[in-house]
């Protein structure tokens, strides 16, 4: 098993690139079901500014930031307890590996956001899109988690690991 060290330097590989991927997405969605492209990242600032957020249209350093650095810290979490469970077997850096694990960390995520963790807390995404858009958001989540997997098989390789 990894250390946390190796865990939270291969997280933050890996969710760097799921953190890109969808807030990709986010904005697209955004703009398409709410005609703000930062609304659904505004959104997630709401455990820090209570409902204001989730109607919060424009860019500001008060909810976009806060939203993508929230949004991008709990990637970056997901991605390193990955990391730390399953990711120091060399196979979890595979095509096919990678892809389960994505899948596996972002439905973990989903399921945590969700179903555990009180309302506040949740990333607030259900009050500015659609299911099926919350739905692709998560598979976002899980190409990029996926790709972050990959890339770091792909530097272990450059590196002789």
């Amino acid at each position: 098993m990894p250390t946390w060290k190796i865990a939270l330097r291969e997280g933050a590989i890996a969710g760097t690139v799921a953190t890109l991927s969808s807030t990709a997405l986010l904005a697209a969605i955004g703009r398409r079901e709410s005609g703000s492209a930062v609304a659904p990242v505004n959104a997630v600032s709401h455990w820090l500014w209570g409902d204001e957020s989730l109607h919060a249209d424009r860019a500001d350093l008060r909810h976009t930031l806060t939203g993508f650095a929230t949004h991008h810290l709990a990637a970056v979490f997901w991605a390193s307890l990955y990391s730390l469970l399953h990711g120091h077997r060399g196979e979890a850096k595979t095509p096919m590996q990678a892809v389960a694990g994505g899948i596996a960390t972002s439905a973990v995520a989903y399921a945590v956001d969700y179903h555990v963790v009180p309302r506040r807390l949740t990333p607030g995404w259900e009050h500015r899109m659609a299911p099926r858009s919350l739905a692709a958001t998560y598979g976002s989540l899980a190409v990029g988690f996926a790709l972050g997997a990959l890339l770091l098989g792909a530097l272990d390789r450059r590196a002789g690991v």
